[in-house]
This record gives structure tokens, C-alpha cells and sequence, in this order.
């Protein structure tokens, strides 16, 4: 249930917000705002709802935490009002509609801290920088209609016309330049006098304030604790299916890799049967190592004598892989430990805020559900993420698919593996730290691992070439560089456990 009139008139009466500085603003989900305001020594955060049935207005004990992308209304309230000093809030009327007059003066007013003007976003700057220039002075109001149902929050400039809002309703004429006629509106209903609600008697202790955003945290729109939880366990559950899907194919490949003696005992009998004729993936043959009849699969596009190498090389690779194997199943299933002592941890909590800020640390349940999926292995490491072929197969989709020409492009020299790739971001460069990770991938992922460490280049997507009626993904970079790298075990362990993707341990 919405906050009626009355509750809302006894909300703004607990707050001293007149000339408090607007110092930043954060908008955690997409019906919801908060102004982070200071004034005369305190420090205030405004939560403003338009969630469908839970419109509201309250301090906020928390901090609200950021999204996990910029949104657009947040953009547009921090480049024209951070800086800017409340000079009046109200409630008109009965309505349910709180209005904030806010005066910018020359563009911005110096902020308490300078990283404060640093956090708003190059979009912001850029905005206050130019009317910083121009001298440029403003006046706003910034509309909150709580109506269940019909929430919006609407930003007003000086003209009368609208800025922006929260949500774009055409019908309603509330779109960017056209006028705003609310108040219009309510004035030509001639003052009638709303419904005689009364003030709910809410649980808690404290003021009314407190107890409106404890009644709330539990079921109010998108920043409720069950919204949040729901969306947690489904975060999660993602998580430990991939983890639990990773654990199997290591268990399988670990228990094949303790039983290497096996793998060259059928290279053997392969090779004692090269006469044999075969029909389908099976060759049956006598085993006579361990007696019987032995069905052994094979590829029936090759040889007999080519299904026998392939074993020949699954024993040596088992004979120097079970130790990495079973160090890889370790991870795996540590971070499934991990997976439940957070989830258990979220569970606990009362606090909705501490699990939305949870969940951003990963990206929200929605922007995770979108998030593109790639083959391979793939991790984020300090926000920047890694894509790792294992196969040809895979160099060759990630190439054609996933990546852009400004992204890295990482392999080992002199040694055939994996394509590593580090994923641009717009205006950043990717930092050392994530160039020598991507770098240890590579090497790891190659036949040169057993060197522990080793050379490799790089270069961007953009000045790799197809080789010519080579096998698949093979490319031939240009303007490559260097890079020599040590494999450190301590960290490839750290970042294995940051894996997802098929590949996720």
C-alpha cells in the first residue's frame, strides 16, 4: 500500500531539508530515486518510489546503493541538480504530489568533496561545465506524484516545460520538452479535500520516518528484502548450476585421468588389432590385459592406428594433468561452499539495502539474465572481462562472434593453445594488472604450461588476419608486442574460481 497524503505531510514535517545541498543522486532501480542531501553538518539520503502499489517518500538509513549501469533519468538529475540547494519541499495539498524547488547557481555549487563531483559521470561534467561557462543559472522543480498505480517522478525546468522523467507516459503528456500541467490540473479541481485517511500505526520504534522504510523493506516495489531475495536466489542458483555442471565434467575427467595405465593398455590392444575390421564407434577385441571382451570406442573416421595415438596421448596427458584436474575440482568445489555461505548470509539479513548492494557487486538479476553468454571460459577480473578458447571450435566463434576490433587478443608464442581475449571498455585502458592475468591464461591454457611461465603476444582484434586455407580460427596477427609471464599459482587459483561460462569452477 501507497502512503497516503496524511502520512506523507507527517514525513516531510520530521525532515529539515530547506537549504540542504543536493551532493549526489543515485537511482538503484528503475522506480526508485534517492538524493543524497547535507545540511548544516548532517547528511540525508531521500528515497522517492514510484514502485506500483508502494509510492512513497522517506529518509533512508542505508546508503542506496549504485546501479549496476548508468540509467538515464539518474544522468539527467545529476548534471542539472547536483550542487543545487532544496529552497522548499511540500506536499500540494491532498494530492499526493511533493514538490522540491531547487536553485542552481552557476552551473554547480562547489561539492563538500571534490570525489563527489569526480563520481558523477563525463555526461554530467560535461553538462555542468558548460553552463558553469556560460554563467548559466537554474531553477527547478523536481515532481514526486505518489499515486499507486501512476507513480512518476518528474524534473521541471524554469520554463515550465518538462526535462525529464522517471517514466515516459505519452498519454499523459509526459515526455522531454512538452509542458507540464499538473499542478494546473489539480488547481482546477478547486482545492477539494481528499479522502480523511488516517496515519497507519506502523511496527518499529522511532520516528515515523524509520518505520515507514522498515515497513516498506520488505514488500515495496523493486528495492523490497522478498524482491531482492528472489532475485539473489536466482543469481545464485545460475551460479551453482554452472558450478555443479563444471564439478561433474571434472569428476569424469578425474576419475579417467587415475586410471591413465588404462588408457595405454588400449593403445596397445589397438595397435595388436590393426586387422580388425570395424562398423560404428565401437571395436570389440580381447582384452588381453586384464581378460574378457573389450568394446572399445573409436572414431570410425580414422584408422585404427590413429584411434590408438589418440589414446597413446589421453594416457600422457592424464599422466601430467590428474594433479591439475583434481586442483581445478577443488576450486570448483570451494566456490560452491562459498555460493551457499553468501546466499545463507543474504537470507539473514533484514536490511534490503545490503542485499541490493550484494547483487550489484555481480549486476543485478536482470542485467545478469541479458548478459551474453560465450563459449569457452570466461571470468570479470576488476571489471574487466576475459574470454578464453579452449578449442580451435571455440577461438574460431569467439572470433567470429564475440569479440570487436578493439578488443586484446592474447597467445602463447611458440606453443599451439588457447585464444585469450580482454574486452574493451570505452575510454579505458586496460591496466597492467588484467594484461599479466590474461597473459598467465594464456600460458596456461597452452602446451607450454608445464614451463611455468613463458612468451606471448598481443595485439587488438582489429589487426588480426585469416590465414588462407588454414584450419580453423588460425589467424595471423600484426603490430603485435611482447609479453613474458611467470605462472603464479596462488593467483591462476584466484582466478579460476572467478570462471563461468561452460567452463565455470
Amino acid at each position: 500500500m501507497s502512503l497516503n497524503w496524511k502520512e506523507i505531510d507527517l514525513v516531510l514535517s520530521e525532515l529539515d531539508l530547506v537549504g540542504a545541498r543536493i551532493e549526489r543522486i543515485v537511482q538503484p532501480s528503475f522506480d526508485t530515486i534517492a538524493l543524497c542531501l547535507y545540511n548544516s553538518g548532517t547528511s540525508t539520503e531521500l528515497l522517492i518510489s514510484a514502485a506500483q502499489g508502494a509510492c512513497r517518500i522517506h529518509s533512508a538509513s542505508s546508503t542506496t546503493p549504485k546501479p549496476s549501469r548508468r540509467l538515464r533519468f539518474q544522468e539527467c538529475l545529476k548534471a542539472r541538480l547536483v550542487g543545487g540547494r532544496i529552497e522548499s519541499i511540500r506536499q500540494l495539498g491532498q494530492e499526493r504530489v511533493v514538490r522540491i524547488d531547487i536553485a542552481v547557481e552557476g552551473g554547480v555549487a562547489p561539492a563538500r568533496d571534490e570525489t563527489i563531483y569526480k563520481a558523477i559521470g563525463p555526461g554530467a561534467r560535461k553538462t555542468q561545465a558548460r553552463r558553469q561557462a556560460e554563467g548559466e543559472t537554474g531553477a527547478y522543480r523536481l515532481y514526486a506524484r505518489l499515486w499507486s498505480g501512476a507513480g512518476n517522478v518528474i524534473l521541471v525546468g524554469e520554463n515550465g516545460l518538462i526535462v525529464d522523467v522517471l517514466a515516459r507516459r505519452p498519454k499523459r503528456g509526459e515526455l522531454s520538452g512538452e509542458p507540464f500541467r499538473l499542478e494546473e490540473e489539480l488547481a482546477s479541481r478547486g482545492g477539494s479535500p481528499g479522502k480523511d485517511y488516517a496515519i497507519r500505526d506502523l511496527p518499529g520504534s522511532g520516528s515515523f520516518n524509520a518505520r515507514v522504510e522498515a515497513a516498506y523493506a520488505r514488500s515495496g516495489g523493486e528495492l523490497s528484502l522478498e524482491r531482492l531475495l528472489e532475485s539473489a536466489r536466482e543469481r545464485f542458483g545460475r551460479r551453482r548450476r554452472a558450478l555443479e555442471t563444471r564439478a561433474a565434467e571434472l569428476e569424469a575427467r578425474a576419475a579417467e585421468f587415475r586410471d591413465a595405465e588404462r588408457l595405454r593398455e588400449i593403445g596397445d590392444i589397438l595397435m595388436a588389432n590393426q586387422g580388425e575390421a570395424y562398423d560404428g564407434m565401437f571395436l570389440g577385441v580381447e582384452d588381453f590385459f586384464r581378460g574378457g571382451r573389450l568394446d572399445i570406442e573409436i572414431d570410425p573416421r580414422l584408422s585404427v592406428v590413429e584411434n590408438a595415438r589418440a589414446y597413446y596421448e589421453r594416457h600422457k596427458k592424464a599422466r601430467s594433468g590428474l594433479a591439475d584436474v583434481e586442483a581445478e575440482l577443488e576450486v570448483a568445489r570451494a566456490a560452491m561452499r562459498k555460493l551457499e555461505a553468501e546466499l545463507s548470509a543474504l537470507e539473514s539479513t533484514d536490511d534490503p539495502m545490503l542485499v541490493a548492494r550484494a547483487l550489484a557487486k555481480g549486476g543485478t538479476t536482470k542485467a545478469e539474465a541479458a548478459k551474453r553468454s560465450f563459449p569457452g571460459l570466461s571470468l570479470e577480473d576488476s571489471g574487466w572481462t576475459i574470454l578464453i578458447g579452449r578449442s580451435a571450435k571455440e577461438n574460431d566463434e569467439l572470433l567470429r562472434h564475440c569479440v570487436r576490433g578493439s578488443d586484446l587478443w592474447l597467445h602463447a608464442r611458440d606453443w599451439a593453445g588457447s585464444y585469450v581475449f580482454v574486452r574493451a571498455r570505452p575510454g579505458k585502458t586496460v591496466p597492467l594488472e588484467v594484461l599479466l592475468d590474461a597473459g598467465m591464461l594464456a600460458i596456461y591454457y597452452s602446451k607450454g604450461r608445464s614451463n611455468g611461465g613463458g612468451d606471448l603476444y598481443y595485439t587488438y582484434v582489429k589487426y588480426l588476419r585469416r590465414a588462407k586455407d588454414a584450419p580453423r580460427g588460425t589467424v595471423l596477427p600484426t603490430q603485435e608486442k611482447n609479453l613474458s609471464v611467470k605462472l603464479d599459482e596462488a593467483r591462476l587459483k584466484e582466478l579460476r574460481a572467478l570462471m563461468g561460462g561452460e567452463g565455470a569452477d
